[in-house]
Formats: structure tokens, C-alpha cells, sequence
């Protein structure tokens, strides 16, 4: 009877329960899938509600020198009829407004070297000029420290005219501007990359902190567009970055272009270079890397070359592309005509040739994992060289890892 029961307590040990060799489960991994919702406006295919929108974009904009004084004698005359001209036939006009506003002084004014303020009655000319929206995320923005950041939020704020890159905390100054033309959702984000180097943790944007919205880390760029893309038929970024006088994007901006445009961007515009850089198709997105400047002191060459480029979207779709060429003249950008204009868009179109950028839209860059994944900015390179002694013949491998050379700053300011 016992021998029995211990046969059978054998048979349960070995056979019920594994016995003592039973491994454990093996660990599973588990891959997350994204998938696009269907009638989405993530679906890269997406037209919103199939009806056209015409959007126009110019580059620097700031009130010293002759455009100052035209803005002492007339706000509503200081950008003139040009402007306007320029941004003819779009339904949203955009510039980068390239200085502090203030109460007429500068209370706190930074440690580098050009200093830009502005009064009030900047908001007047904007507004003439047919403009609808400014960013401010550049490296002027706070050239009057926060006592001067204060007064151009409350100037903002009171004017109702809508100024975005800026804000009084990080939250605020990421914050989109959103409008909807002709039944068309479009939401328009601005940041900066170029930030002086000694004034960076002061004039970055916080949780806690006033200021601009920084892309020398993009994370914070990348999922404000992936937040966006949620409820925007067309999604916008105009950033300040690129190396002054350089018409070719430098080693920053072209991740940074990627990287936006996989997040769900449509659109990428960049100023801060003051000459025009190269644009054209990234996908079926579209991306101008530097617009130059628009109503600017500066009267050299190439510093004059100017001008609006104007775009037709559908929803994500790109559909058409005009740049309206311009020359600078008493510091407003005058429009080119016949063999001068013609000219200038063969040089702007020359300029594409440094960017990896195409004239015509292919496959979208953009995918589910890029839109819906959180965006982590890379933070480790690893570069693996081989090296062959002669003599014996053999080889040695050697891997670093090296952390990427921080985004563009200016370690000393720049003229606009």
C-alpha cells in the first residue's frame, strides 16, 4: 500500500510537475505595432476635407534702420505696399519677427553684442503689411532679459495679434497657432536653434522659466508635432537655425528636417542664415531650409536677396510651390520682374543642389512608428574603424560611442 503511494507521488512529481529539471518559461519579447487610425489626418495620404489652402512665408523681419524710422513716422506705412505684394492671393502670411518688443526701452538688455527692440506700434505694421502670424523664437526675442520678455508677452497679449515660439512657460511658448481655412485645420509650431551660448539655460523656455521655445534638444520640438498631427490637417514648423551667410543647411538641420518631417510635419521653414538656402521636397513634405531676410538694415549683397515663397497644400498634400523673388532696397523687399526675377528662382533653385532635397514629392517619409512612437533624440553615435598593420597582416576593430555635437549655437550674437 505504501509503495503504492509513493509510485504514484513519483508519477505526479515527474509527470504534473515538471520534476526538478523543468526550465522556466522562456521570456517572450514583445514588439509594439503601430498602426494608422483610418481617416486619420496620420495617414500621410491624408487631404482634410479635399479643399485647397494658399500659404505664404518670409524671413527676417525687424525694425531697425530705415524701417525703424519709417515705423517712427507711420506704423501703418512701415513695411509699405511690398509686402503685401508679396503674400498676394494666401490665406495665412507669416514672417519671423526678429526682436524684443517692448515699452520703447530696453530694461535688461543681454550680454552679446546686437541688441534689437521694438515698441508696440511693431503690431500696427505687422497688421498693415497683411500679415497674420509671427514666430519670435530666434535670438532676439529676449535681448531685453525677462523684464523685456514680460512686456512683449503683455504687448501680445493686448494686441491679440498672434505671436507663437515665445511664452511664459515651455508649455506656452510650444504652443501652436491654430486656424481653419476654408474647412482645412492648420496648426503652425516655431522654435529656434540658435540660441547664444552663454545665454542658453536663461533664455530657454521651462516648466518654471519664460522664454523661447528651444529645438537645441529637439524632443520637445519632435512631440509637440506628433501631438498636432492628432487633430491638424496640415502641419507647419518655422524654425530659426542654419549658419549665418551659409546657403547650405549645416549638419544640425538636416536630421532635424528628418526628424520632423517622420514625426508628421507637412511643412518645415527655416530664417536666421540672412540669405536663401535651398528648398524643395523631403518626401511628400516640403522643406525650405533658409528664406533670408524680408524687412531687414542689412543693404550687401547677398545679405539683400529676399523674397516670399508661397505654397498650395490640401491637407498633407503639397500640391504647388512658387518663390516670388525679391531684392532689398531702404530695408523692404521690392518685387522682381522679367529677366531680374527670372534670375533669382533659377539661383534659388541652384541652391537646392547642397540640401537633399527634390524638386518633385515622392513616397512619404512619414509612418506610424515616426507619428505615434514618443520621440527620444538620439544620444550616443558608435563609429566602428578597422585598422591593418602592414608588417603582420592582422587587424584591429575599434568601437566609440560619442555623444553628438550639441545643435547650433552662436558663441557670439549674430545681426539678426
Amino acid at each position: 500500500m505504501v509503495g503504492g503511494l509513493i509510485f504514484l507521488l513519483l508519477i505526479y512529481v515527474v509527470f504534473l510537475s515538471g520534476g526538478s529539471n523543468k526550465k522556466p518559461p522562456a521570456t517572450q519579447t514583445h514588439h509594439i505595432h503601430f498602426v494608422l487610425p483610418a481617416r486619420s489626418p496620420l495617414d500621410p495620404n491624408w487631404k482634410g476635407d479635399g479643399k485647397t489652402v494658399t500659404l505664404a512665408f518670409g524671413g527676417d523681419v525687424h525694425f531697425a534702420g530705415a524701417v525703424g524710422a519709417r515705423l517712427a513716422q507711420d506704423p501703418s506705412t512701415a513695411l509699405g505696399s511690398t509686402v503685401s505684394q508679396l503674400f498676394s492671393g494666401a490665406q495665412l502670411r507669416m514672417v519671423n519677427l526678429e526682436t524684443a518688443l517692448t515699452d520703447g526701452t530696453c530694461p535688461q538688455p543681454q550680454d552679446k553684442p546686437f541688441i534689437f527692440n521694438a515698441p508696440p506700434t511693431a503690431i500696427t505694421s505687422l497688421r498693415s503689411a497683411t500679415i497674420t502670424v509671427a514666430s519670435q523664437a530666434n535670438d532676439h526675442a529676449v535681448d531685453c532679459g525677462p523684464e523685456g520678455l514680460a512686456q512683449n508677452l503683455a504687448i501680445a497679449k493686448q494686441s491679440q495679434f498672434p505671436i507663437i515660439g515665445i511664452g511664459r512657460n515651455l508649455t506656452q511658448a510650444f504652443a501652436p497657432y491654430r486656424v481653419t481655412i476654408s474647412g482645412q485645420r492648420i496648426a503652425v509650431i516655431a522654435a529656434t536653434q540658435v540660441i547664444a551660448a552663454n545665454l542658453v539655460s536663461t533664455w530657454t523656455a521651462t516648466s518654471t522659466q519664460p522664454g523661447v521655445a528651444s529645438a537645441l534638444d529637439p524632443t520637445q520640438l519632435v512631440r509637440a508635432v506628433q501631438a498636432v498631427r492628432h487633430t491638424a490637417d496640415t502641419v507647419i514648423v518655422y524654425l530659426h537655425w542654419g549658419t549665418e551667410t551659409d546657403t547650405c543647411p549645416n549638419s544640425d538641420q538636416e536630421p532635424l528636417a528628418q526628424q520632423l518631417v517622420k514625426a508628421g510635419a507637412d511643412i518645415v521653414i527655416g530664417t536666421n542664415a540672412h540669405v536663401l538656402q535651398g528648398g524643395g521636397y523631403l518626401g511628400s513634405a516640403y522643406v525650405d531650409y533658409g528664406l533670408g531676410n524680408f524687412a531687414f538694415y542689412d543693404n550687401t549683397a547677398p545679405e539683400t536677396s529676399s523674397g516670399s515663397l508661397i505654397l498650395t497644400a490640401m491637407g498633407r498634400h503639397i500640391t504647388s510651390v512658387t518663390f516670388r523673388p525679391a531684392t532689398i532696397l531702404g530695408g523692404l523687399p521690392q518685387p522682381l520682374s522679367g529677366s531680374p526675377a527670372t534670375a533669382a528662382v533659377s539661383s534659388w533653385n541652384a541652391a537646392r543642389s547642397c540640401t537633399n532635397l527634390a524638386a518633385t514629392p515622392s513616397s512619404s517619409l512619414a509612418d506610424a512608428r515616426g507619428e505615434l512612437s514618443p520621440f527620444v533624440a538620439p544620444t550616443t553615435t558608435t563609429t566602428t574603424t578597422s585598422t591593418t598593420t602592414p608588417a603582420t597582416g592582422s587587424t584591429a576593430t575599434t568601437t566609440t560611442s560619442t555623444r553628438p555635437v550639441p545643435a547650433t549655437t552662436q558663441p557670439t550674437d549674430n545681426a539678426g
